[in-house]
């Protein structure tokens, strides 16, 4: 499985993550991740961050693609962490909804925790929820297009929770297309699509000389191949 770099410089490099890739060994993972990848490649990365992370900034789950951020110094991995986590950085995804949202702009604002029923799952509570450990979210979405069961979302998330978007467009009732782990049991699923519909497609940062970066990825053509059989 081929990784794109999609921007390098002397500090950073953004990659283009296939749909099937886990970004860093965690748990019993045992398959080539993102990170052993360009290891293999770029060995200096090694001297960055702790193992088995090492450079990487941010994660995206393994059946979503997109843009990955990952840092080739120190220096770097300190700065643009800290872009994330004070809330500076501009990421956009495209992200295919089962049913037809009515509302064309939408913000969904909840707390977020591990699901009681489920330990794989994250779960939308209430921002009045008392529960230790939940973390506020808030998820922005736009439509781009409206389908005969479905909805093209172009969304941008505020915060970076774990399964954030999928969570989210699960608990107002239009979880992602495809999405084995947050679909409901009579969601639709469209023909030929074998993941979830859900792509890293916009990442705007602040480079370390103070320059603003912008960096786009196109859709798939597996995502694309789906969206062009879709009824209107």
């Amino acid at each position: 499985m081929e990784i794109n770099i999609i921007y390098e410089d002397k500090d950073i490099l953004a990659v283009d993550k296939p749909a099937g890739m886990v970004v860093f060994p965690e748990g019993q993972t045992t398959e080539n991740t993102v990170i052993d990848r360009l290891i293999t490649e770029k060995p200096e990365l090694k001297n960055v961050g702790e193992t088995p992370r090492y450079g990487i900034v941010h994660r995206l789950d393994k059946d979503t693609s997109g843009i990955l951020l990952v840092a080739k110094t120190p220096e770097a991995l300190i700065f643009l962490q800290k872009q994330f986590k004070n809330r500076e950085v501009s990421k956009k995804y495209t992200a295919l909804a089962t049913g037809v949202i009515k509302d064309d702009f939408g913000t969904i604002h909840t707390l977020i925790g591990r699901s009681k029923s489920d330990p794989r799952k994250q779960k939308a509570y209430s921002l009045k929820e008392t529960r230790v450990g939940l973390r506020q979210a808030i998820t922005e979405y736009k439509i781009l297009q409206r389908f005969a069961e479905y909805t093209l979302l172009e969304v941008q998330i505020k915060t970076g929770r774990k399964h954030q978007i999928r969570c989210h467009l699960a608990s107002i009732r239009h979880p992602v297309a495809g999405d084995k782990l947050y679909g409901f049991k009579d969601s639709p699923r469209p023909e030929g699509l074998t993941r979830q519909f859900l792509h890293a497609s916009y990442l705007k940062i602040q480079l370390l000389n103070g320059s603003i970066q912008e960096l786009q990825s196109e859709l798939p053509q597996d995502l694309q191949h789906i969206l062009d059989n879709l009824k209107p």
